[in-house]
């Protein structure tokens, strides 16, 4: 994807590397999701010990969950930053602390070596990460969409989506190959150490071409509103507040149908009894889904426009979720699984592509990174860390398989009815700083 013929003027040259380099904080917060989730149990043992395995696991899944407090605040602090002195000294920040949150999990010393104090090692890890995770979507989408041709920003914004898709894939598949070469015994006790440390390996990298990167953020228009973190949040919630709440139901929406979609392998073996052979092969049809959509949602959305990409694929969510579940729990099968998880995963991405393009393309320079930023961060720190226990927990208070299903189907409907007052934003000026 060589952009540089088309960018003149005030668009940087925006080349491969460059943009492997933005997005690369994304994919990193996929890919520690995917290993997480796939070591769990190992984690939690070697921090939490416990005669219970279950209170072991439940308190290694609270750590995971523990990084969601934090990113609130990286949303607004590093959005905010971002925004007043440029999107790539926040982008140099984000993967940093990533890159020390990452560290500090896979290095610290067991609680047979350490006692608590490695348990406060990896708490801390984990906020520091939150920080980071929170405030890195904002800054990095902005500098795609201000580097990106104006007829091709839909499409280049929508690698943040394909990354996380990407990275989770290629976590999945590592982790696959080196359980198989050393076994589940040693994986479980250093080989999870070396899947964090393969990740932490590409930052130095990113952050040599972040460092070289140009800076798109341009002389902004209100140095009065730049001046402080809360002058951009004023700004922000005073003059676009309709926008911001808007933006955060259609990302509900979004982050719950991805919350459905990872769940779904759990949804196979608790809930329709198949095999764990078949659950643990759910992961690849996901991914699969999540390369491929993203980019066909991105080069939609520059084609037919942001509203149309924003609200047709959560019309069909809508429409098919319900009967695609009645199937599914009629004929549990490998096949119907994954048909199912495909499908659902096809739609939310392609939906998702646009999100991520026309949220910041309605916001004005001086506060799209931290508009973006927070109302992505609050959104999925509500709905990113509940919605899983909630659809097993309906499952589990009503006995009906089809709980998720219902679930899905009203964030749909209020996302859906959220995107139809958004504007259109296709071809607008990113230079400007203007009110949308």
């Amino acid at each position: 994807m060589n952009t540089d013929a088309t960018n003149t003027g005030l668009h940087p040259v925006l080349e491969r590397k460059a943009v492997a380099a933005v997005v690369l904080g994304n994919a990193l917060e996929f890919y520690d999701f995917t290993i997480y989730a796939f070591f769990a149990k190992s984690i939690g043992e070697t921090f939490f010990p416990s005669q219970n395995a279950t209170d072991s696991l439940l308190a290694s899944l609270a750590l995971f969950g523990i990084g969601y407090v934090m990113r609130p605040i990286g949303g607004i602090l590093i959005g905010a930053f971002a925004d007043r002195t440029g999107r790539k000294p926040a982008m140099l920040i984000t993967i940093a602390l990533m890159a020390i949150g990452m560290v500090m999990l896979a290095a610290a010393p067991g609680y047979a070596t350490l006692g608590g104090w490695s348990q406060v090692i990896v708490i801390v890890g984990r906020l520091i990460q939150g920080l980071a995770l929170g405030g890195e979507v904002g800054p990095s989408t902005a500098y795609l969409l201000e580097a990106a041709p104006p007829k091709h920003r839909g499409f280049v914004a929508s690698w943040q989506i394909a990354s996380q898709g990407c990275a989770a894939l290629i976590a999945g598949l590592c982790a696959s190959a080196l359980t198989f070469a050393v076994g589940d015994a040693a994986m479980g006790d250093w080989g999870w150490r070396v899947m964090f440390a393969l990740g932490i390996g590409v930052v130095p990298v990113g952050l040599i071409i972040r460092s070289h990167l140009p800076e798109t953020a341009g002389e902004r228009a209100d140095p009065a509103a730049a001046a402080s973190t809360f002058g951009v949040v004023r700004r922000l919630v005073r003059e676009h507040g309709r926008l911001l709440a808007l933006t955060f139901l259609i990302i509900a929406a979004s982050t719950v149908s991805n919350a459905i979609g990872t769940n779904m392998p759990v949804y196979a073996q608790a809930t329709l009894g198949l095999t764990e052979t078949i659950s643990t092969a759910v992961p690849i049809a996901l991914g699969l889904a999540s390369i491929v959509f993203p980019l066909i949602g991105g080069w939609l959305a520059d084609r037919i426009g942001r509203r149309a990409v924003l609200i047709w694929p959560r019309v069909l969510i809508v429409v098919l979720t319900l009967p695609a579940f009645v199937w599914l729990v009629r004929d549990p099968t490998g096949p119907s699984v994954y048909a199912v998880t495909f499908l659902l995963s096809a739609l939310s991405s392609i939906n998702a592509a646009a999100i991520i393009v026309a949220i910041p393309e309605s916001l004005p320079r001086a506060v799209r990174s931290a508009g973006l930023s927070i109302v992505y961060a609050f959104s999925v720190s509500i709905f990113g860390g509940s919605t899983n226990y909630l659809v097993n927990k309906l499952i589990a208070l009503s006995g009906d398989k089809l709980a998720p299903a219902y679930y899905l189907v009203a964030f749909s409907i209020v996302g859906t009815l959220a995107a139809l007052w958004m504007p259109e934003t296709r071809g607008k000026d990113m230079e400007s700083d203007a009110a949308a």
